[in-house]
C-alpha cells in the first residue's frame, strides 16, 4: 500500500494542534512535549485541556532541529530562544543575531571535525603510545602534560 501524505495544515490556522505541529514540522509528538517541558516552545490549553500552539512555533521547532543537528546543546538553544520576543514571530534579524552568536562555536566544531577527519587514520591523539606513529608524534608522552584525553583532536569549548 502506498504511503499516504500527511494531511496539510491550512495556512490560515492561527493555532495548531500538537498533531498538526508534528505533521508539519516532522517532529514526533513526544519530542514536542519534551521541548515544551524544557521551555523551548509553549502552548495554551483549551477548556478541554488540549494543547494549542501559535503558528510561529513551527519556526522555533525548525530552529531547534537545525541547531541540534549542528551540535548545539539544548541548554544553549533554550538560552537563545529565551532572547526572542514572545509577542511576535521571530524575524530575519532575530535569526541572524542568533546564528552570528553561534558562529565561533560552529567554526570550532568544524575545525575539530576536520582535524578528526584528517588525523584519525594516523593517530587518535591520546598519547597512548600504542600505535607505531605515536612514538614519533608524541615522544615521551609530551601530550600528557596538556591534560587527559585525545589532546590533538580536542578543541576547547568556547565559554
Amino acid at each position: 500500500m502506498p504511503e499516504q501524505a500527511p494531511e496539510r495544515v491550512a495556512w490560515d490556522h492561527v493555532e495548531l494542534t500538537v498533531g498538526e505541529v508534528a505533521a508539519r514540522s516532522g517532529v514526533a509528538v513526544s519530542a514536542l512535549h519534551f521541548y515544551e517541558r524544557r521551555g523551548l516552545i509553549a502552548s495554551r490549553r483549551t477548556s478541554g485541556n488540549q494543547r494549542r500552539y501559535r503558528r510561529d512555533v513551527l519556526r522555533r521547532v525548525s530552529f531547534i532541529r537545525v541547531s541540534q543537528r549542528v551540535g548545539i546543546p539544548l541548554a544553549r538553544i533554550a538560552e537563545a530562544l529565551g532572547t526572542l520576543p514572545a509577542d511576535r514571530a521571530p524575524n530575519v534579524r532575530d535569526w541572524e543575531r542568533l546564528s552570528k552568536a553561534w558562529r565561533t562555536d560552529l567554526d570550532a566544531r568544524i575545525e575539530q571535525l576536520e582535524r578528526l577527519r584528517d588525523d584519525l587514520t594516523d593517530c587518535i591523539g591520546c598519547g597512548c603510545l600504542s600505535l607505531s606513529r605515536c612514538v614519533l608524534a608524541n615522544p615521551h608522552d609530551a601530550l600528557g602534560h596538556d591534560g587527559p584525553g585525545p589532546r590533538r583532536l580536542l578543541v576547547d569549548e568556547p565559554e
